[in-house]
This record gives structure tokens, C-alpha cells and sequence, in this order.
């Protein structure tokens, strides 16, 4: 009890740092300060800087359009104009919550119109994720389903209704918000998306800490030659050519049973067609066994062929490597790999001893370089814009990494039917990875700049959803490990058996 009423009373007191760092000094001041302009010229900014958020909205929207026709929807005719327009609107509020960070640390518009837009913002944001996504997701599974056509609209509002029952009963076993909130508050909605954002995001960043290094070291290629994929593709050759002989022998039979058949029911008519099906001719005993041959080397025929992929891929990995850029690569690789064991030792230690930090990284890594060396340094201006430039790198690389496993992810499951609910799923997932990228990424702040962050989204649990991505991550980087040793170590082994 005393540890949590300290952690409380440590929340409170940053809290308060927070709201003292704003009205000390922060970029941008607003209309509401002492020295404020009149409400004319109040009125005048305002409608400025909303005009440059809607421009800025516009232009992501535009740009959520053309990902979803050029990269998602290239290969499959667009029938439902209404999961494009939703999907560009999630990415076109997603990307704005970053947007306005970078606001926030360049001091862009004024600090009025910031809070509203980040208040509109997230508003919309969590309408769209909560009620419009899931009705929609809903209505199209509804709609595929032909017994349900006819009353898809009300089957679609009963999927809804089970959807918000399992998302409201999700912040039940986890201390996520403050029992002063009401049921029907904004940080209600806020806290349940952040569990399961923080939980998509460390799932990906623990497979992607560790897939990483192993994609991009040559240490992880396997040996491959000319010979090994010449014979893998002899051996596919001979496996076609077995299932071509083999069909060649069926239709040949089946040809005579058509012969035979044909000429019986000239002289036999209706009895004779009975006759032709109630007894079997020479030779046809042997179809079910061939076609079960056939049936066996189909299946060999496709793992001979996803293995010569694999080997042409390995090959042309190796050539690669061998290349500036490959090098580069692998010089990546090790050090995603020293980055790695360095993120999860720090994981396993906050885990065990409870801790979350309270210093943004860049300003504690400047005050602990220039204590060690003791050179006069100005460690608020320099963190200050390292900080910017290192949140600008995460937002840039969050948004790029997120989009590249969309896309593989939609290419490997979707189809014709299904291709307009997986890219509503995607939309969905995007939106809840967006919000919790900003949960989390407020640590990685300064202090004066967490504020608006704190404000908007509340009295949040925020030390709760780092401990909690430590936790995932964690999980997920160990079962990678195991899973990618595993596949590279039963790699050579199939190779030697086929």
C-alpha cells in the first residue's frame, strides 16, 4: 500500500512539474493568457491554425487514398466505396496525433488551438475505432453470409453490441484508469485502446527485434550452390512429369468407360445407363489408387517448389551481401542485434524490480555523458532538439514499418470476398497502434512537452502501459528467438531429406 500510494504521489507530483513546465514557459501561448490579443485577432489565429490542420488532414487523407488503391487494392476491384473512405480517414487522424506532437515540440500554432485540435482529434479518432469500424466490419461479415443477407443491418448490430461487450469488459483486470472517471468518459474509451495498441505494438517490436538481425546478417545465411538448386529442380521436373503420366493413365480409362458406356446405351437405353454405373469395367479398380498417387506427389510437387523459392531467395541474399549495400545491411544487423539484448536485459529489470522512467532518454543520456566527462554543456536547449529529431525518427519509421506489414499481411490473407473486412480489420488495427504510439512515446519527451499529452488523454495509468509493454515484449522477443532457431536449425535437415 505504501509503494502505491508513492507511485501515486510520484504521478501527481510529475504531473504537477508538467503543468507548472506549460505555464512557465511553452511554445505558442494561446488567447487565454493575461497579455492576450483581443478576440478578433484571437478569432483570426484560431481559424489560421485550423485552416492548416485541415490542409494537413486533407493531404494524409489523400495520401491513405492512394496507399489503399496503388498498395492494397491493386489487385481487386473496388466494390465498397465506404472502406476506402474510412480506412484514409483512420490514417489521416492517426498521422494528425503525431502531427501535433511535432507541433507541440516546434511550438507550431498557438497552444489554445493545439488543445482543441488534439481534443477533436482524438474524439474522432475513437468514434471511428469504437463505433464506426466495428459496426462496419460487422455488417460486411454479415454480408457475406447469404442466410443473413436480407437482415444484415440488424445481424450487423448485434455483432456491434458483442464487439462493445468484450471491448468494455477488457479494462476489468487491469489497473488502467482512475475510479473517479465516469462510465461514459472519453479516458473509458482511451484506456481500453491503449491495452490492446500497447499489446499489437509489442507484439510487433519484440518479432521485429529480433527477425530483424537475422533477416539482415549473413552469419544467419545458409550455404547454398548452383548444384543444390539444380538438383531440388530436377527433382521438381521428375515429380511433374510423374503427375502427368500418372493423369495421362486415368484420363485414357476414363476415355474407354465413356467408349464402352456409350455404345452399351445404344443397344441397352435407360437399363443399360443403370447397368453401366451399378458395375465397374476392366481396369477401373485402379483409379481411387492412382488418384491418391496423384494426390501424394501434388503435395511433394508444392514443397519442392516453395523450396526452390526459398533457395533462388538464399541464393540471391548471399550475392547480395557481398554488395556495399548488403554490408551496410549486415552492419545494421549487428547492431539491431546488440540493440536487442540491450532491450530486452531492460525490460527483464523494469519488470522484476516494478521501475518506469521519469526522465525522457536523450536528456538523461546528455546529463549522465556530461557529468562523466564534466564539460559545461546546456543540457535543456541540445535535449530539447535531439528529443525532436529522435521522436521525428520514431513517428517516420512507426508509420513506414507499419504500412510495409499491412501490406504483406493483406497480400498473404485476403481475397475477393474478404478483402473489404481484412482492410477494415487493418484500419482498425492501424487506428489502435497510432493512439498507443502516443501513450508510449510521451516518455520520450521532455518534460514541458508531456503536458498537452497528460491533459488530453487524462488521468491515464501511463506507468501501467510501459510496464505492460515490457511484459509483451519480452514474451515476444523469447518466443522469436525459439521460433527462428528452430526454423533455422530444421532448414538444413529438409534439404537433406528432400
Amino acid at each position: 500500500t505504501e509503494a502505491a500510494a508513492g507511485g501515486a504521489s510520484t504521478t501527481r507530483g510529475e504531473r504537477g512539474q508538467e503543468r507548472g513546465g506549460r505555464r512557465g514557459g511553452g511554445g505558442g501561448g494561446g488567447c487565454l493568457s493575461p497579455n492576450a490579443a483581443p478576440d478578433v485577432l484571437c478569432t483570426m489565429s484560431f481559424l489560421i491554425d485550423s485552416s492548416i490542420m485541415v490542409i494537413s488532414q486533407v493531404l494524409f487523407f489523400g495520401f491513405g487514398w492512394l496507399f489503399f488503391m496503388r498498395k492494397l487494392f491493386k489487385d481487386y476491384e473496388v466494390r465498397q466505396y465506404v472502406v476506402q473512405v474510412v480506412f484514409s480517414v483512420t490514417f489521416a487522424f492517426s498521422c494528425t496525433m503525431f502531427e501535433l506532437i511535432i507541433f507541440e515540440i516546434l511550438g507550431i500554432l498557438s497552444s489554445s488551438s493545439r488543445y482543441f485540435h488534439w481534443k477533436l482529434n482524438l474524439c474522432v479518432i475513437l468514434l471511428v475505432l469504437v463505433f464506426m469500424v466495428p459496426f462496419y466490419i460487422g455488417y460486411f461479415v454479415v454480408s457475406n453470409i447469404r442466410l443473413l443477407h436480407r437482415h444484415r443491418l440488424l445481424f450487423a448490430c448485434v455483432v456491434w453490441l458483442i464487439f462493445m461487450y468484450f471491448f468494455w469488459k477488457l479494462g476489468d483486470p487491469f489497473p488502467i484508469l482512475s475510479p473517479k472517471h465516469g462510465i461514459l468518459s472519453i479516458e473509458q474509451l482511451i484506456s481500453r485502446v491503449g491495452v490492446i495498441g500497447v499489446t499489437l505494438m509489442a507484439l510487433l517490436s519484440g518479432f521485429g527485434a529480433v527477425n530483424c538481425p537475422y533477416t539482415y546478417m549473413s552469419y544467419f545465411l545458409r550455404n547454398v550452390t548452383d548444384a543444390d538448386i539444380l538438383s531440388l529442380e530436377r527433382r521438381l521436373l521428375q515429380t511433374m512429369d510423374m503427375i502427368i503420366s500418372k493423369k495421362k493413365r486415368i484420363a485414357m480409362v476414363h476415355r474407354n468407360m465413356f467408349q464402352r458406356g456409350e455404345v452399351h446405351n445404344k443397344t441397352t437405353g435407360f437399363w443399360g445407363i443403370i447397368k453401366s454405373v451399378t458395375t465397374s469395367s476392366p481396369g477401373s479398380e485402379n483409379l481411387t489408387l492412382i488418384q491418391q498417387e496423384i494426390d501424394a506427389l501434388e503435395e511433394l510437387s508444392r514443397q519442392l517448389f516453395l523450396e526452390t523459392v526459398d533457395l533462388h531467395a538464399t541464393k540471391e541474399r548471399i550475392e547480395y551481401s557481398k554488395t556495399f549495400q548488403g554490408k551496410y545491411f549486415n552492419f545494421l544487423g549487428y547492431f539491431f542485434s546488440i540493440y536487442c539484448v540491450w532491450k530486452t536485459f531492460m525490460a527483464t529489470i523494469n519488470i522484476v524490480f516494478d521501475r518506469v522512467g521519469k526522465t525522457d532518454p536523450v536528456t538523461r543520456g546528455i546529463e549522465i555523458t556530461v557529468n562523466y566527462l564534466g564539460i559545461q554543456f546546456d543540457v535543456k536547449f541540445w535535449s530539447q532538439h535531439i528529443s525532436f529529431i529522435l521522436v521525428g525518427i520514431i513517428i517516420v519509421t512507426s508509420i513506414r514499418g507499419l504500412l510495409i506489414t499491412l501490406t504483406k499481411f493483406f497480400y498473404a490473407i485476403s481475397s475477393s470476398k474478404s478483402s473489404n473486412v481484412i482492410v477494415l480489420l487493418l484500419a482498425q488495427i492501424m487506428g489502435m497502434y497510432f493512439v498507443s504510439s502516443v501513450l508510449l512515446i510521451r516518455m520520450s519527451m521532455p518534460l514541458e512537452y508531456r503536458t498537452i499529452i497528460t491533459e488530453v488523454l487524462g488521468e491515464l495509468q501511463f506507468n501501467f502501459y510501459h510496464r505492460w509493454f515490457d511484459v509483451i515484449f519480452l514474451v515476444s522477443a523469447l518466443s522469436s528467438i525459439l521460433f527462428l532457431y528452430l526454423a533455422h536449425k530444421q532448414a538444413p535437415e529438409k534439404h537433406m531429406t528432400l
